[in-house]
């Protein structure tokens, strides 16, 4: 199975999980009287839309390059990520307004069910987290981390939930408007999920070094060709799942420039066999200087 086809795959459970969660999140909030729970299902309904968004970019950006894109669609995967930030953001807002709303408002205390669903909302979530994140390593998806990340932000606001719903029915009568600063809590927390989606995501849109570990691996690679002196310059950019190297080395400089083109093409071949989660590898020889 591919990079990309475990990507899409993981993307299919994640998606199923979501609908379910929402489905669970809206039923027992409204039944169960949680404004909290409530609030936490909207932020599970945008999950939904933001899984849907990740699949459609994880199969647009695995794509092979065209003549219209010769490095491939792989940007395409960081501009779905901004859009679930996007989502993500509304979401907050929406949840903030509502509590600011009903904070001051006289009404039942959730009903003590409500606790049990969401203790196994939250354990569930935190097991899709550590699902979604090791696949995201494996993958080197930027859209999958994002969607890990929805994942443990969700388990966090949905704690937040717990807590409030749990202060209520502890402390009785007036204390119903716990459940509403849970609500509100809960906001504050997907916003800050959402500036840590953001960064790497931009990072990746404007080729930031972000790839010190791979960069090493590539020269220690390199030097294992016969005929490279040493390696030079190397230039990591990401594009979806793949990466694309400017690979600068140093050969003999008494040697033809024929052997010197027949040893960037053994390095070149050498590197995306030893590092799969390379895309292409561009060659530029440089005469060693003693």
């Amino acid at each position: 199975m591919t990079q990309e086809q475990k990507a899409i795959r993981t993307t299919y459970i994640s998606l199923s999980g979501n609908i379910g969660l929402a489905i669970v999140k809206w039923v027992t909030g409204y039944l169960g009287n949680s404004h909290a729970l409530i609030a936490d299902a909207v932020e599970s309904t945008t999950d939904i839309f933001t899984s849907l968004l990740v699949l459609f970019g994880l199969k647009y950006s695995s794509k092979p390059a065209d003549k219209n894109h010769p490095y491939g669609h792989g940007k395409a995967e960081p501009l779905i990520t901004f859009l679930m930030v996007g989502f993500l953001i509304t979401s907050a807002v929406v949840i903030a307004y509502e509590s600011i709303q009903h904070i001051s408002m006289p009404r039942e205390s959730p009903k003590s069910y409500t606790l049990i669903v969401i203790g196994a909302i939250i354990i569930i979530k935190e097991l899709f987290y550590r699902m979604v994140s090791k696949k995201s390593h494996e993958t080197n998806s930027s859209a999958l981390k994002a969607e890990a990340w929805h994942h443990r932000g969700d388990a966090i606001t949905s704690l937040t939930v717990f807590a409030g719903i749990a202060i209520t029915l502890i402390f009785g009568k007036g204390y119903e408007f716990a459940d509403d600063w849970a609500a509100l809590i809960a906001s504050v927390v997907i916003l800050y999920n959402s500036y840590l989606i953001f960064r790497p995501a931009l990072g990746e849109i404007m080729d930031e070094h972000l790839y010190d570990e791979l960069v090493a691996e590539i020269r220690v690679v390199s030097k294992k060709v016969d005929g490279v002196v040493d390696t030079e310059k190397c230039y990591v950019r990401k594009t979806g799942i793949k990466f694309h190297v400017d690979l600068h080395i140093a050969v003999n400089s008494n040697i033809t420039v024929k052997e010197g083109h027949e040893i960037s093409h053994h390095v070149k071949d050498r590197l995306k066999l030893e590092l799969p989660q390379l895309a292409d590898v561009l060659i530029h020889i440089e005469p060693d200087v003693e």
